[in-house]
């Protein structure tokens, strides 16, 4: 037991993240790809239910690395375009044993703030959110039932997901020492 509350202890310090968010990226620009974490800011909480049977919630939150939104004049109205990141669906266990499963779609934070003025954009927001779930994770909402959860931002334990773009020069070359037992990457 005391090993693995120091193990949690290690897994929420701070500094221990930051570590380990510098080693995933210098990983990954070893591989030519440029990472960087996206740190959900919480939102609100839409509770709906998969397949009609399994609860889920969706986190929306927000995060400035997100493109803002921007909207374009038409005949009839605008036509909004919302840009998002949408981290896979998790599962976590509740306190009473059972499973729940969570769904965190990130917006920049002027999408957040233009959805707590006008209720005709949280409705927008909310439509994003569950569309981009149904159609990144193949799965089946009730978007009918499909409620706001009052007073609440977040649900479960915040995961920050990775954007990965291939840098401009590619992967650099490893050093050919000739040494290496290994085949080349």
């Amino acid at each position: 037991r005391a090993l693995f509350a120091e193990y949690a202890a290690e897994l929420n310090d701070p500094e221990q993240r930051r570590l380990y968010e510098e080693e995933v990226a210098a990983l990954e620009r070893e591989r030519g790809m440029e990472v960087r974490f996206v740190h959900p800011t919480p939102g609100f909480v839409l509770r709906t239910s998969q397949a009609g049977s399994r609860r889920c919630y969706i986190n929306v939150c927000s995060n400035a690395l997100m493109a803002e939104p921007r909207s374009r004049a038409e005949r009839g109205g605008q036509q909004w375009e919302l840009p998002y990141s949408l981290a896979p669906g998790r599962e976590e266990l509740r306190p009473a044993g059972r499973r729940r499963l969570l769904y965190d779609v990130v917006f920049h934070p002027a999408a957040l703030r233009l959805a707590a003025r006008s209720a005709r954009f949280r409705r927008l927001l909310c439509d994003t959110a569950l569309e981009a779930v149904e159609k990144q994770c193949g799965v089946q909402l009730d978007r009918t039932n499909a409620t706001v959860l009052r007073g609440v931002s977040y649900k479960g334990v915040p995961q920050a997901p990775i954007i990965r773009s291939p840098l401009p020069g590619g992967a650099p070359k490893p050093p050919d020492d000739g040494d290496s037992p290994l085949p080349p990457f």
